[in-house]
């Protein structure tokens, strides 16, 4: 602490202020963090900013841009302000900095390039950044977390189990503080332990190295009933970054109200780290351990169904999620007949925001295990959570696992070509213009291969989207013309007929925003007013709305700022509160319209 507290306090010098705080797992780091934040609580005025980057998987934790995108996220930044490139979040986060006192921790790092950019540009901010094990190459003040002392870990244990207690356990408390070699985590589990009045941890196995956090989750497994041990175990083998009844009833094959009472009997002796909304989350190590032990104890064979029971668990709510989602696309597959319907669209977006982690790490357990086929179909259920809820950052890792294995087991498919438009979707989103051209290309031509026209048409339509956000608008006119043409190849009674006379709008509608971007207004005018009138027709609100909101943009280009305005009116009133990001920008598109009046 006094160490932190120096670097927090120093004079600047020309130097950011930054600490990099280690010790091995179980150690406190993470509460000496905590602990410092409260303490500084008055200094840093201006914000205390947490962001924990806690990656129970076997991969390298986020990258840079999603670190950031989670920073500025706890900073307050609306989903409409996020820049949608790792430079653009860089440059936010320095002017929300910029001359504030502020302390920013970020915790359960585990490489350089995660931090690199949250490095401060102004003196008063001060950067601690925690890692759990091995400290990395950061120009930081190192601050190491050392084990306890005898006599702090006495004070510790007996904080948790109480004095009485200790001190009828005195002739066990050397034994005790050897096992635990000043480990906070194996500390608390042993005086949790003492409450019990049941005897200290017992001897390790002949031959196993000495590991506080392992023994700590080792005793705390001979403590618990068989059944729930063998839970705990079979649930740790995915990595799954968060845990609910739900995956444990699945991983162990139990009921989900006995799976709920075995998740809380493990966090009672600390196997298990309570969360938000019933979930628990593994302490890297214990998991490690968990898993380690699942094999010898249960079987492979058994371990494996237990993998494959939650696999099919977390399809079939992503399956029923993408479908109360999105449930007139094409791009989502029908609900299973089994399990839970979710009622409605923003229910359906919700269940997948909330298991999005464990969905994305399934798509890699999927493809490990050699499941090709739930790889690929967990990948395509993750499609509402890009178009509808931006989950851009969190979803591109599984994007990128599911193609390449579609490419590899499944080349020139349908799926893998719907699995690259959603990749080429997901690059564009961020911005990632190059790669995401690449994508779209190769939907493109995967869907003409597999003679699917309606996919070919809407992957030529996200070509022509792609270039439309680059401001090449030629290059963008001539794909949404192409679009147009394979869609009108789709005869009477061919798949995706009934889809037609909308994509014709919606293409006619780009088209408009292509034409008014290449000046050719009195086209742009026409296509505009076209496509507005048929969703007027369709009682679409929300797409009459957007064309309506193009159509005003053309008429402002054209000088007619009086019609602009009726447009926008017109436009205004078709939209929810619900299109909030829509509305603010309708009313920025207003004051332009009216300072050229004036």
């Amino acid at each position: 602490m006094k160490q932190l507290k120096r670097e927090a306090t120093r004079p600047a010098d020309g130097r950011p202020r930054v600490a990099l705080l280690h010790g091995p797992p179980g150690i406190g780091t993470t509460a000496v963090a905590l602990h410092l934040a409260a303490a500084l609580y008055a200094r840093f005025h201006d914000g205390r900013f947490y962001v924990d980057l806690r990656d129970t998987s076997a991969g390298h934790g986020p990258g840079p841009g999603t670190v950031l995108l989670r920073l500025l996220r706890q900073m307050g930044v609306a989903p409409e302000r996020m820049p949608p490139t790792t430079s653009g979040r860089e440059e936010l986060y320095r002017q929300l900095t910029a001359g504030r006192r502020a302390l920013v921790v970020v915790d359960h790092a585990s490489s350089v390039a995660q931090v690199r950019g949250l490095v401060p540009a102004t003196p008063d901010v001060f950067l601690l950044v925690v890692v759990s094990g091995r400290p990395f190459a950061l120009e930081a003040e190192r601050v190491p977390v050392p084990p306890l002392s005898d006599r702090y870990a006495k004070q510790m244990v007996s904080k948790v189990a109480g004095q009485e207690t200790v001190a009828r356990a005195k002739a066990r408390m050397p034994r005790l503080l050897e096992h635990c070699a000043g480990n906070a985590f194996a500390l608390k589990a042993e005086a949790t332990r003492l409450l019990t009045e049941e005897t200290t941890m017992g001897p390790r196995p002949e031959g196993a190295p000495h590991h506080p956090v392992r023994d700590a989750a080792r005793s705390a497994c001979e403590r618990l009933r068989p059944e729930t041990a063998r839970l705990v175990r079979l649930t740790a083998l995915g990595g799954w970054p968060s845990i609910d009844a739900h995956l444990a009833a699945a991983a162990a094959d139990v009921a989900y109200d006995e799976a709920a009472r075995m998740l809380t009997e493990a966090a009672d002796v600390h196997l298990l780290d309570a969360d938000a909304d019933d979930r628990y989350r593994f302490r890297t190590e214990v998991r490690r351990y968990l898993a380690d032990t699942a094999g010898p104890e249960h079987g492979i064979p058994e371990c494996s169904a237990a993998i494959e029971r939650v696999l099919d668990d977390l399809l079939n709510r992503a399956l029923h999620a993408a479908h109360a989602a999105l449930p007139q696309s094409w791009r989502t597959e029908p609900a299973p007949q089994r399990g839970e319907a979710y009622g409605g669209e923003a229910r359906g977006v919700a269940v997948l925001a909330a298991e999005v982690g464990n969905l994305v790490r399934a798509v890699s357990v999927a493809e490990e295990y050699q499941h090709v086929t739930v790889a690929l179909r967990l990948a395509r259920a993750l499609w509402p959570l890009q178009l509808k809820a931006g989950y851009w950052d969190e979803v591109l890792p599984a994007l990128r696992v599911a193609t390449r294995c579609a490419d590899e087991h499944q080349p020139n498919s349908r799926t893998a070509a719907a699995l690259h438009f959603q990749l080429a979707h997901c690059l564009g989103e961020l911005e990632q213009w190059e790669e995401a051209e690449q994508e779209a290309h190769a939907a493109a031509e995967g869907e003409r291969a597999a003679g699917h026209e309606r996919g070919e048409a809407s992957s030529v339509e996200l070509l022509g989207l792609l270039s439309l956000r680059q401001w090449r608008y030629g290059p963008a006119h001539e794909r949404f013309v192409e679009a147009e043409r394979v869609y009108r190849r789709i005869a009477p009674g061919q798949e995706g007929e009934r889809d037609v006379p909308r994509a014709l709008a919606l293409a006619e509608r780009h088209q408009g925003r292509a034409l008014r971007g290449m000046g050719r207004l009195t086209e742009s005018r026409q296509c505009l007013e076209a496509a507005a009138e048929f969703f007027k027709e369709q009682g679409e609100h929300y797409n009459r709305a957007r064309a309506l909101t193009d159509l005003a943009e053309t008429l402002h280009d054209a000088g007619e700022d009086a019609a602009a305005l009726t447009t926008i009116a017109e436009a205004e009133q078709l939209l929810t509160p619900a299109a909030a990001p829509h509305l603010r920008y309708l009313a920025g598109l207003r004051l332009r319209c009216e300072g050229a009046r004036q």
